[in-house]
Formats: structure tokens, sequence, C-alpha cells
């Protein structure tokens, strides 16, 4: 998994950071989540092909988290696109872009499909051969949702010399990496554990954005690799964050602490905030494997110790 950072403002854009917008590469597959105002833009500078995304994920309806999609869906209708595509955001939205796309007699050449996002519980919303995405219900001003992609459990790894070994044909290394032990034609019975490595551990990540501190959130993310969670204010805004539904450095710390994350990525940074380095440094204090989100870099997610 790979993450890329198109925006990492709060509701003000900065010369510097754009609002709220990620892309998430799982086995070459592209997840938009969220689609802040200038999202195109930064697909352009990170030559991201629009194309390859299939899927967008909306957390809420508030501007800094949504007005880029419509320019988005004009560009991809502009570009000829055919396939659907799949839209998942909270459900007072699909009226919303009807009467978008009507207003300005848009006729999208490619179909959405819309999938409504609702409950105070996390609902699985996909399902496929590779990973699985779970919505998680947050506490904001509006209804909004955090997005948990998680790996599915990998094949064993064959050890390839026991291959040439034993002779195992083709066609039942499948069923070996599965977990099958093999049976030789003289009846001799060969144990998968000496056949296989262990698979490769399943990797995780988390993006929840925007909500106030939320204790029962570390339970829907428990042991994620990577976790983004909002950071708006510094500790000194712990009242300021509540009034207005957002959560602070410390916040964004406990969450990850309480998970046991790998890692911790912090963003939606408030513009009062020239420099962000402040903020990290804070958060580190409770959880030191923080790294702070920078628009147009991308993060390796992986269980490996990287230094971002």
């Amino acid at each position: 998994m790979k993450l890329t950072i198109l925006g990492s403002s709060s509701a003000l854009p900065t010369s510097e950071r754009f609002p709220s917008a990620h892309v998430l590469n799982a086995h070459e597959r592209l997840f938009l989540i969220d689609c802040g105002e200038g999202t195109q833009m930064q697909l352009r500078k990170k030559r991201i092909r629009f194309g390859k995304i299939n899927h967008v994920f909306i957390s809420h309806l508030h501007g800094d988290h949504v007005f880029g999609l419509y320019g988005f869906l004009s560009t991809l209708n502009l570009m000829g696109r055919k396939a659907p595509l799949s839209l998942y955001a909270p459900e007072m939205y699909g009226s919303i872009l009807r009467s978008h796309l009507g207003d300005f007699d848009i006729n999208l050449g490619y179909e959405i499909d819309f999938f409504p996002l609702y409950g105070n519980d996390p609902v699985l919303v996909l399902d496929d051969k590779y990973i699985t995405v779970t919505a998680i219900p947050l506490i904001h001003r509006v209804p909004s949702f955090g997005f948990l992609f998680r790996e599915k459990q990998k094949d064993r790894n064959i050890i390839k010399d026991r291959i040439i070994e034993f002779g195992i044909p083709v066609e039942r290394i499948p069923a070996i990496k599965k977990g099958e032990d093999y049976l030789r034609d003289d009846g001799t019975i060969i144990r998968n554990e000496d056949l296989t490595l262990p698979p490769d551990e399943q990797l995780s990540y988390a993006y929840c954005s925007d909500t106030r501190f939320c204790p029962r959130l570390s339970t829907f993310v428990k042991d994620v690799t990577m976790l983004y969670h909002e950071a708006t204010f510094d500790k000194d805004k712990t009242e300021l964050a509540a009034a207005t539904f957002h959560s602070t450095t410390l916040d964004a710390a406990k969450v990850a602490e309480k998970a046991g994350a790998k890692t911790l990525l912090i963003g939606h940074f408030s513009s009062r905030y020239r420099k962000i380095e402040p903020l990290v440094d804070e958060a580190r204090t409770i959880f030191p494997r923080t790294f702070p989100a920078i628009d147009g870099k991308s993060y390796e997610i992986t269980n490996n110790t990287i230094d971002y």
C-alpha cells in the first residue's frame, strides 16, 4: 500500500496546503478519499491517472472535503470515461449530487454507483479479492465517517527449493499456498509447514477526519498499520476543538496509542499554523511514531520501521 497526500489543510487552504484529499494505492488500484478544492491540480502534479480511480470515498458534507468532486466528475466525463464509478458518501449526498448535475446540465457518459453511508456502527462497504473497506462513524457537526482499508489474509509463501525436492506439480501449488498438505503419489504426506513460510503480514490504513475525540474509535481501528487522524488544533485549543467537533494533536495521539497503531499520520491542520513541526512534536509526547501529512508526499504503508 502507498498513500499520497493531495491536501492536508482544514477549512481554509494555505499557499502550501490544499483542502483534504488522499489517494491510496492498494494492489495497483487507486482509491480517492475526500476531494477538496484543487484535487484535480494535485492529481496532475503527482501524475496520477484519473482513469485508474474507480472508487471515491467522501467522509462528510463540508466543503473542504467535497467541493473538488464536482469538477473531478465533470473532468472524467470530458475524458470519455465509460466505466462505472463507485461513490461512497453520507446518504443525503445522493440528492445533492443529482441536483448539481441537473442544475448545470451535466449528462455523464458513465454510471455513478452511489453507496449511502449512515448509522452509528462500523459497516463493511467494499469487499473484493484483495481488500475490505469499512465505514466508521465519527463525531462531527454533521454525519461523518472514517474509512478502514484492510488487506485480506495473503497466501503462504511456498519455498521454491521444496518444489524441486518433492517434484510438486504446478497445479498443486495454489492449494499448498492456501495451507494444504501435499500428498505424494506413494501416499507420503508432506506437511504444509515444511513446504511454506508464513504469509506476509496484512497491511491496513485508516482515514479519520473530521471528528471530535472519540474513545471508541481506537477499537474500530485496532492494530492498524497506519492511522491518519485529524489534528486541527494544538493542545492549548482543547476547548475550541471540542466546540467545533475537531481534535487536537494529543487527541489523535491517544487514539493511536490505544489502538496499537504502527504509525500515526496527522493532518487537517488549521490555517493558523504556518509551521506544523510543533504539532508533530506535541503528538510525539504520547505517540512517538507520529509524522505529518505533507501535501504532495507519498508514504509507504509497511510494517517495517520507516522514518518518513
